[in-house]
């Protein structure tokens, strides 16, 4: 008869020498996509809307890309959970090159970031477009999974070209979702504001009766 073994969980808090690298599994879609996609195209495309040498610091345009690539890829509701996954998921935290230690963007930072470079220039889109043309020739992605609400692409003679009419609808839409979610938030930090405004001028206003 085996003995009984309890696990322990000192493990927990044990400090290890130990990479990200050697933490994301060698077969990870994510680790594909990397070693077969050049991203760097990126920045060449987004040269005239960012500032190298002064002005605040932003984030790599690279890593809005990649993060937006990982909640199509591995369909997360929103760009906000998206976000929370990569937190604690070390694979995607290897693909957007930060390690444990690095803050993940905040959303409201991340959709700064977006307004302010890709709001209204058709950048983004065409990006994203790119990227995924780039994934589904590669056989990263299936067009038939990328889903465009009731929106029906009948499936063309020329595989191409359906590959092509579908993703240039995903990166509209996911521009779209994107915009949505953004939006909202802006418009819940400024009720935010203007409530805790409202409340500093009351509390001001009680104090002078005093």
């Amino acid at each position: 008869m085996n003995m009984l073994r309890k696990t322990g969980y000192e493990g927990r808090s044990q400090i290890s020498m130990v990479s990200l690298d050697e933490l994301v599994p060698i077969d990870h879609l994510v680790r594909k996509i990397e070693y077969a996609i050049d991203f760097s195209f990126i920045y060449d495309m987004v040269r005239d809307v960012y500032c190298e040498d002064n002005g605040r610091p932003s984030i790599d345009p690279v890593v809005l890309i990649k993060i937006a690539l990982i909640q199509c890829l591995f369909g997360i509701r929103s760009m906000r959970q998206t976000i929370k996954e990569i937190e604690t998921n070390v694979a995607y935290r290897w693909f957007i090159g930060y390690d444990f230690s690095q803050p993940i963007p905040h959303f409201s930072t991340l959709g700064k970031n977006y307004v302010r470079r890709f709001r209204d220039t058709g950048l983004f889109e065409g990006i994203f477009h790119r990227i995924l043309e780039e994934a589904a020739r590669h056989g990263f992605i299936e067009p038939d999974v990328l889903f465009i609400d009731a929106t029906h692409v009948k499936a063309s003679a020329n595989k191409n070209k359906y590959v092509k009419q579908i993703v240039q609808e995903q990166s509209r839409k996911y521009q779209d979702q994107l915009d949505e979610e953004i939006n909202q938030d802006r418009a819940l930090h400024e009720k935010e504001t203007v409530r805790k405004k409202a409340q500093c001028h009351a509390e001001g206003g009680e104090g002078e009766h005093d």
